[in-house]
């Protein structure tokens, strides 16, 4: 799932969006990622109540911080990367799914607490796609309910450097990178209020500015493409005796109602 976002029509770069901006910290070779993440917020909340999903309270929590650090994350990273990331909580079972891609800036993705697998630990998954080189994968297990700590362990583990997340006010997030001689015991001691006044104590240079919004992309033609396989050997389990049926998007949640007559149609000119 980490390259379809960019098969459908993109965003449009005028659109607005949440702005990011990533600056580099003189002196403490760290680069700073912020941004008030309350448009995002609005937008994921507009796309929850017209597709009528209602995640548990506990589980949107989690999922707005996730959705506010991979917001941060995919702004530090280079344009052409494509990103997923799964952080599966045990306690309670509890899946957060998210995927970006920087080209056009969309970032979508759901909290599941339904047929989640049992593990023997948290594990976070990352799946990353750079340009034309192939998909690479990063498992990194983590202890803890809080997703900022999941995406530091995975700064640790897999990306091996350190990276600070801060939640500077009700929806205002920040993360801090470790860049070449950066100033490890100045970053490991940060705290909140450290971080917003940094622009009075340091010496940042404004790197960029990015803009960020929710979008999937996904449509009809993509949901048949995930039904067509099974129509084809056991159209039955599909349908029954119904005339159409109800796919939601794996990636966002979104309802998608699919035809019979539509399916068979696309199957045959396919």
């Amino acid at each position: 799932m980490v390259g379809a976002m960019s098969a459908t029509t993109p965003p449009n770069p005028a659109e607005s969006g949440l702005e990011v901006r990533t600056y580099f910290v003189r002196g403490r070779n760290v680069l700073l990622a912020r941004a008030d993440c309350s448009e995002l917020f609005v937008d994921y909340y507009l796309h929850l109540a017209a597709q009528r999903l209602a995640p548990p309270p506990a589980a949107d929590a989690r999922f707005k911080r996730a959705l506010a650090a991979f917001a941060l994350h995919m702004a530090s990273r280079p344009w052409d990367e494509l990103t997923a990331w799964t952080i599966n909580f045990q306690e309670p079972l509890l899946n957060l799914f998210l995927t970006g891609d920087n080209e056009t800036g969309a970032v979508t993705g759901r909290a599941f607490d339904e047929h989640v697998k049992v593990l023997p630990e948290n594990l976070f998954y990352a799946d990353v796609v750079r340009g034309r080189q192939p998909k690479r994968r990063s498992t990194v297990a983590f202890a803890g309910d809080d997703p900022l700590t999941a995406v530091e362990h995975f700064y640790t583990q897999s990306e091996q450097r350190l990276g600070r997340y801060f939640q500077l006010g009700e929806e205002d997030f920040a993360l801090v990178v470790e860049h070449p001689d950066c100033d490890l015991s100045w970053l490991r001691g940060l705290a909140a209020d450290d971080v917003r006044r940094l622009d009075r104590a340091e010496t940042l240079v404004l790197m960029e500015r990015r803009i960020v919004r929710w979008h999937c992309g996904c449509n009809q033609t993509r949901m048949m493409e995930v039904l067509a396989p099974t129509m084809r050997q056991e159209p039955r389990e599909l349908f029954g005796e119904e005339p159409k049926l109800e796919i939601r998007c794996p990636r966002c949640g979104a309802r998608h109602a699919i035809t019979r007559e539509a399916l068979e149609a696309f199957i045959a000119e396919n």
